[in-house]
């Protein structure tokens, strides 16, 4: 999901990820693929010591079972020998293994008796429940026989314990939690959220220092992003042995080290569902036993090192997912035993070659094809044995090819961000092994194939975003026996409910519907059967009317996301109401909503509850936000003061109340104690008083916004802490300072916007001053209009805006924040003149480079080096005492497309050099002194008088006045006229 104030469109576009709750647990071969003989009764006739035995019994006790437990642990018993009790095993007499792995046993804690059993080489507590009690901080170093300890998905928290760190014969180890992920709808998985990481690693250096002889290690869903890029560097320097090296969602944000590949053992990498950036090292390639490589869903780029295709061992690829990976599949042999190979949602392209059929043994392919044109190859479906097929890319164009008909053992099928067009075929109904079917993003047309209606085994359709049309029943999908999700969002159809039918199967057991734009009118009856749903996406439709209590009811304890924004919902919520005890996302956003905005839940990430008819905001609204990250009420009808509450909510890193009528002063500690919030947007309210001048050092602030509103006094100095900021807009305000210099020292500052104020003084350093303090090197809009500014414009000074001189490579149109939460972005927004109108601009693209010094008391010429500004498309400086000739050097600005020099002393000849400038579409040199004939040119006759009244001095056919004519002119046009003869 994104966050835009942009377009209807665009904010349609952005909003629409549709989430899937997913819980993934690992299956650890190496714990119970060893189950049975670990717990037989070993050869031995020395029975379990009694301490151990006694130890045992108080570790039992601390157990409950419960129906859906595997193990009852009856044969632990008092007075019998413990080496032959069930998960247990001895060898003389001493307890060494102690296996209840998959027992769903529930405790309340972690039993200290345990430790007592120091002869332990074997410990398997997983898929246990410990209801979420910390790890013991010590006990751990007690087990030095120990060589695997599993202790996955068994709902511990906190720290890894330092006794772990002590464990050098441990050869597994083993702390994976439960994976809780959400898929956009472009299948883009990210975690839920902060807070889903129970486990922390902050030091994995120090965890594996001495754990020399470690060859499996899983630490999946343990919070490593403490560790930067030294997570990678101490593997490679304290693991040698290493087999296995699973770190799937992490929270990894760092690259991969090229010193992994010192690890000659590994045979299985496995970094899914992290932030890992940077380029595939090429050394991966060298790994010699390497069999399987999972990259998938990060955020990696540059070329695929090809290299690592020509590993014989290699059995799994996976980096789909990585957009900015690039490469080419290349000619594969007939010897490869390769099982899956996923490269689909990357950069990948060039041709596919009929090479491909030599992968007998692939069971998952995904392919893409980004800017290479061609059509699937026919011997893509001589692999028969294929079940899974994933194809994208605008390169793959065409129909969906006949040759899918052959691949009768599939059972996911995906075409998705592609070229694809036409119809689905009639012969999709003919694979009858298909659970996933997803063609979503393409260029698919027509209706939606009834011949669908014959997959009984369908669990999963995703057509989002095609051109699909008619009308067609929801109730027809609820006839599918095992489907579960759904989403026909943003086609040209028209979705109707039908009838419900309390036979159906799947009606209970459905936890994804996602109708965006489906030209609903009202909100479907038949959620009120559906008491599984935990996405459900009804936006951008018709629905009017008020939210129905039954819906509030089913919906409070069981959806993780809602989206019924761009809607028509009215009427209030109730006041200090609790919206959703589990949801994660909320989006009511543009609707009729009234009343005290709801509360949202303890779990929520994102609230966004703008562009509605809210009057209040509750005043222990903060103290209720356990989770929340994203907080948007803009463009609703709020007043009174802006809760001190809302500092309660620490985890703040947006916050947009703009446009509302609060009043009052702003909360000191949303700018001095949330160390996290990166945007604060209040514009347009009615605050007043003073900023807060005490920010921490660490502040994070990348976006502050108070336009529009009474603030008064000085800018405050401590805003320098704030290395991130880039946008500051404090215009139409009561601010009484001088030209912020101190500014400068800010070294992301894009926009500064200080308009309609009360500065006052030279603009830029003083004369006599240092002359290199107060460059702002990376300005791209600079608005200081309606001031008392005075003095003259330095010429040396505007040389120093270099951002506006200079285009910056792989830098993103628009200015935005992005969030880790589903990828999330929030576009900055400013209000500045632009042509001559007051513009709000929803989205500051990097292309607009403006400097706006009007309506102040500056004099002096205009400086000669504003012409070394190229990129500026727009330029007023109208309204002051400027005078002197209008630079010539303003003809180099080929993008310029607005002029203000309106209103000044400015004297001379209007320069030709302006007639060059095309994209010049608002022009005003009015009430000047100028003097002189008008530039011709076809493009300067498309501006009226108005540009150049009051310069009584002018000719030309813009003011209707003729030109005298100089003599050399009177003899060129009395040539003009002379008859040709002879």
């Amino acid at each position: 999901m994104a966050i835009s104030h942009s377009s209807h469109r665009q904010h349609q576009l952005l909003l629409l990820f549709f989430l899937v709750h997913l819980i993934i647990p690992i299956q650890v071969s190496y714990s119970h693929n060893t189950n049975t003989n670990q717990t037989a009764t070993p050869a031995t006739t020395i029975p379990c010591r009694p301490d151990e035995a006694s130890a045992l019994l108080r570790l039992g006790h601390s157990f409950s079972s419960t129906n859906d437990s595997s193990c009852t642990l009856a044969s632990w018993r008092a007075g019998t020998d413990c080496c032959g009790w069930e998960g247990v095993a001895c060898t003389d007499g001493r307890v060494t293994t102690l296996d209840l792995g998959g027992c769903g046993l529930e405790s309340a804690g972690f039993h200290p008796a345990l430790f007592n059993l120091t002869s332990l080489r074997y410990l398997d507590l997983s898929e246990n429940s410990f209801n979420e009690s910390e790890l013991p901080a010590v006990g751990f170093e007690r087990l030095t026989e120990l060589t695997h300890l599993n202790l996955s998905y068994s709902d511990f928290i906190g720290t890894i314990p330092d006794g772990i760190r002590r464990l050098n014969k441990l050869v597994s180890l083993d702390f994976s939690n439960w994976i809780y992920l959400v898929e956009g709808d472009n299948d883009y998985f990210l975690p839920l959220g902060e807070g889903r990481w129970p486990v922390v690693e902050p030091d994995i250096g120090s965890l594996v220092a001495n754990l020399t002889n470690l060859k499996v290690l899983y630490l999946d869903t343990v919070d490593l992003s403490g560790n930067g890029a030294a997570w990678c560097s101490a593997f490679a320097n304290s693991t040698p042995q290493l087999q296995v090296l699973s770190l799937r969602n992490t929270n990894l944000n760092a690259p991969i080290c090229g010193s992994l590949s010192l690890i000659q053992s590994l045979t299985k990498v496995n970094l899914k569902y992290n932030k890992v950036h940077g380029q595939i090292p090429e050394s991966f390639a060298d790994l010699p036993s390497l069999s399987v490589l999972r990259l998938a869903y990060n955020l990696l780029e540059g070329p695929f090192p090809m290299r690592i295709f020509q590993n014989k061992n290699l059995t799994a690829v996976d980096i789909s997912y990585n957009f900015k990976v690039s490469g080419f599949l290349p000619n594969f042999s007939s010897d490869s035993i390769m099982t899956e190979l996923l490269c689909s949602n990357t950069n990948f392209s060039g041709p596919i070659l009929r090479s491909i059929s030599n992968l007998k043994s692939l069971k998952s392919l995904g392919i893409a094809s980004t800017n290479y044109h061609q059509e699937l190859p026919f011997s893509i479906g001589e692999l028969r044995s294929l079940t899974t097929l994933q194809v994208s890319g605008a390169g793959i164009v065409g129909e969906m090819p006949s040759w899918v008909a052959n691949l009768t053992d599939l059972e996911n099928l995906q075409f998705s961000n592609c070229g694809i067009s036409g119809q689905v075929p009639s012969f999709i109904g003919n694979l009858k092994k298909l659970s996933t079917l997803k063609f979503y993003a393409c260029n698919f047309s027509g209706q939606v194939p009834p011949q669908m209606f014959n997959l009984t085994n369908l669990e999963i359709i995703n057509f989002h975003s095609n051109s699909f049309i008619g009308t067609i029943e929801l109730s027809s999908f609820f006839k599918l026996p095992n489907l579960y999700r759904l989403n026909l969002s943003n086609n040209k159809l028209s979705v109707v409910e039908g009838k419900y039918n309390s036979s159906w199967e799947s009606i209970d057991n459905f936890d994804t519907l996602c109708l965006a734009s489906c030209n609903i009118s009202k909100l479907p009856d038949i959620l009120r059967y559906m008491h599984s749903v935990e996405v459900l996406d009804l936006s951008n439709n018709r629905i009017h009317g008020t939210v129905p209590q039954w819906a509030w009811d089913n919906w409070i304890d069981l959806l993780i996301l809602m989206n019924i924004s761009h809607n028509q919902f009215s009427s209030s919520i109730g006041y200090g109401s609790v919206i959703s005890a589990n949801m994660f996302i909320i989006d009511i956003s543009y609707n009729l909503f009234e009343g005290p905005i709801p509360i949202p839940g303890p779990q929520t990430q994102l609230f966004d509850c703008s562009n509605n008819r809210f009057s209040s905001i509750p005043f222990n609204f903060g103290s209720q936000l356990d989770s929340i990250s994203l907080l948007m009420a803009s463009e609703n009808k709020l007043s009174g003061e802006i809760p001190p509450s809302l500092c309660e909510a620490t985890g703040l890193k947006l916050l947009d109340l703009s446009n509302n009528g609060l009043h009052g002063s702003i909360p000191f500690c949303l700018m001095e104690d949330l160390s996290g919030l990166n945007v604060l947007n209040l514009r347009g309210n009615q605050l007043h008083g003073r900023l807060p001048n005490s920010l921490n050092q660490d502040c994070a602030f990348g976006a502050l916004d108070f336009s529009d509103n009474w603030i008064e006094g000085q800018l405050p100095r401590s805003l320098v802490a704030c290395q991130d900021l880039e946008v500051f807009d404090i215009g139409n305000n009561l601010i009484d300072d001088t030209f912020p210099c101190w500014m400068s020292k800010l070294p992301k500052l894009q926009v500064l916007v200080l308009k309609s104020n009360k500065f006052a003084g030279n603009v830029g350093p003083s004369i006599f001053g240092d002359k290199n303090g107060c460059e702002f090197v990376k300005l791209r809009i600079f608005d200081l209009s309606s001031n008392t500014f005075s003095g003259l414009l330095q010429n040396n000074w505007f040389r120093t805006m270099k951002s506006m001189m200079t285009k910056v490579v792989n830098e993103t149109l628009v200015m935005e924040n992005q969030y880790d939460l589903l990828g999330q972005t929030y576009q900055f927004t400013t209000a500045i003149t632009y042509k001559g109108s007051d513009v709000t601009f929803s989205k500051i693209l990097r292309t607009i480079v403006v400097i706006d010094v009007s309506d102040n008391a500056l004099y002096g010429a205009i400086p000669q080096s504003i012409g070394d500004l190229i990129l500026l498309s727009a330029v007023n400086m109208s309204h002051n005492s400027l005078t002197g000739l209008i630079p010539s050097q303003l003809g180099m600005l080929h993008q310029l497309e607005s002029l203000d020099l309106s209103s000044n002393y400015l004297s001379g000849e209007i320069p030709q050099a302006l007639a060059s400038l095309d994209f010049l579409s608002m022009l005003n040199l009015s009430y000047n002194k100028l003097e002189g004939r008008i530039p011709e040119s076809p493009h300067f006759l498309t501006f009226s008088n108005l540009s150049f009244l009051g310069n009584i001095g002018l000719c030309g056919l813009e003011v209707s006045k003729a030109c005298n004519m100089s003599p050399d002119m009177a003899l060129h046009q009395s040539n003009k006229l002379l008859p040709i003869t002879g």
